[in-house]
């Protein structure tokens, strides 16, 4: 089995090589899945602002019930923590020591739905990040205090892997939507 920086490097460098630009209608099932699952009249939802050949999320903003809920982007403070803040689209953004745009630092939130990116996935919805692990310290900590945070990995079908090396920090996902749907 390939170790997790293998898998980085090869997932990445498929996701470069295939990387293509979605519409809004590749988030249509997210949007019947948020209807049926969040009952809550006003969401956070947690979105990421793409780099690297992430797949772009902003798209997901060309909805009006999108535009209507609180929009979230994580912002990584000074001890390598990831908070969420509140952004609207078109609203200025500040390059990280990353190089990742964010939001203006106010109040963090803590959102309803988080977006998650991914470099690769398994079945079992787990994912392979960046290897900064800023989501599954995140998501562990919080996921344990607020059970009801519904967490989505954002993918292009060609990133799944068979079986991903998982250790006990690695967080499995609720769902992960890809171009072929949502599951």
């Amino acid at each position: 089995m390939l170790q997790k920086k293998q898998l980085r490097k090869k997932y990445f460098l498929l996701r470069k090589k295939n990387y293509y630009d979605i519409n809004k209608n590749f988030f249509l099932p997210l949007l019947k899945l948020i209807r049926s699952k969040v009952k809550k009249r006003f969401i956070k939802i947690a979105l990421y602002y793409p780099s690297n050949f992430e797949l772009n999320v902003i798209k997901i903003l060309d909805f009006n019930y999108i535009l209507s809920m609180d929009l979230l982007l994580p912002v990584i403070d000074k001890k390598n923590l990831m908070n969420f803040y509140s952004w609207k689209k078109g609203a200025v953004l500040f390059v990280n020591k990353f190089g990742i745009l964010e939001p203006v630092k106010t109040q963090a939130k803590i959102p309803d739905i988080i977006l998650v990116p991914m470099v690769a996935f398994d079945k079992k919805k787990y994912r392979l990040g960046h290897g900064k692990g800023f989501y599954d310290l995140y998501l562990n900590k919080y996921l344990r205090r607020f059970k009801n945070i519904l967490t989505v990995g954002v993918a292009f079908s060609f990133q799944k892997y068979h079986k991903l090396p998982i250790n006990r920090d690695d967080v499995k996902l609720d769902f992960i939507i890809t171009e072929k749907g949502i599951f």
